[in-house]
């Protein structure tokens, strides 16, 4: 079969695009035969070992697939089903840049009859953690204020849709030229990312604070975070590997407040099913779409992953075509 992987961790130029045995499925394995895959700023990090992770070379990379099942011993999945994944390519898992693909039974989900192929697995990683972050890590619920920086983005975007078709109330930063994206999302309030009395905005909309904050821009300033909390509320950090930023303990203590960090990768497949239901639910009523989508040749992976790591996109998700 033919495959985008690696044989070394490295720079986008270690992919190589080539010939691969096809995979050999487990007991618990479904054989999806792959028609597109997107690609993840994640995926840059298992590529280069910035993500440690277990895994065997040559590893196939990717997360996130469409396709269709080929093979199966699960009574829930039969050939010929169109099927997704969004948790392949880490954890001693192969990835899902291939012709064929064994996903963990655990890890399947059914897509949903009339939606897109291409634009689901365009959205649904930043979807599954946009809900993880927000209702499993972040609590909330509906008729609660939460503050999406970022809110543009493919996190961002997610969040804003998520939350508000949950009964919450978004407040979004972002650049100016994004807040007519920002409120066509669902957002009740925009404000610029780049004003210095962004705090001073928050409480003029909300006086008691924010019940959520989730900084998807990965810049994570505590000491602002914590002066627009509610009492109760909560932070979840979603991004910003190399970020650091003081905190004033003091004040969180005084609000019963909370910080909780999340990465994806470590969410359980019982946890990824529950995102994965909400998902379903949201394809085919146009809360979950991505904003573009640039088209390309699984030949061109390498490609891909030097545009996500030197690249300002904007927005747009590249999805390689098998």
């Amino acid at each position: 079969m033919r495959a985008a992987y690696i044989e070394r961790l490295g720079p986008p130029e270690s992919i190589v695009y080539g010939e691969l045995p096809p995979p050999v499925a487990g007991p618990d394995d479904v054989v999806v035969r792959v028609s597109a895959t997107a690609v993840n700023h994640v995926d840059t990090f298992v590529r280069s070992g910035r993500y440690p992770t277990a895994m065997e070379f040559p590893f196939v990379i990717g997360r996130d697939l469409v396709g269709t099942v080929v093979e199966s011993r699960s009574p829930e999945f039969s050939p010929g089903d169109r099927v997704w994944c969004n948790s392949l390519g880490h954890e001693g898992r192969q990835g899902a840049a291939s012709e064929l693909a064994a996903v963990p039974v655990d890890r399947l989900y059914h897509l949903p009859d009339g939606a897109s192929p291409t634009q689901t697995v365009a959205v649904v990683h930043p979807a599954a953690a946009a809900y993880l972050a927000a209702f499993t890590h972040g609590n909330l619920r509906p008729g609660e204020t939460a503050l999406i920086a970022g809110a543009a983005g493919n996190l961002g975007s997610a969040l804003v849709a998520l939350i508000t078709r949950a009964g919450g109330t978004v407040i979004a930063t972002a650049h100016p030229d994004d807040h007519d994206y920002c409120r066509l999302l669902g957002a009740a309030h925009t404000i610029d990312y780049r004003e210095a009395n962004v705090v001073d905005k928050v409480r003029d909309i909300v006086a008691s604070g924010v019940d959520l904050s989730i900084d998807t821009s990965g810049r994570n300033d505590m000491v602002a975070a914590v002066e627009m909390l509610a009492i109760g509320g909560r932070i979840v950090i979603v991004a910003g590997t190399g970020s650091r930023s003081e905190l004033l303990t003091g004040a969180l203590y005084l609000k019963d407040g909370s910080i909780h960090g999340f990465v994806i990768s470590r969410a359980s497949s019982a946890r990824l099913r529950d995102a994965a239901t909400a998902i379903n639910r949201h394809l085919l009523d146009g809360a979950l779409r991505p904003r573009s989508i640039d088209l390309l040749p699984l030949s061109a992976a390498a490609e891909a992953h030097r545009r996500i790591e030197t690249e300002r996109l904007h927005g747009t998700r590249l999805v390689l075509e098998i």
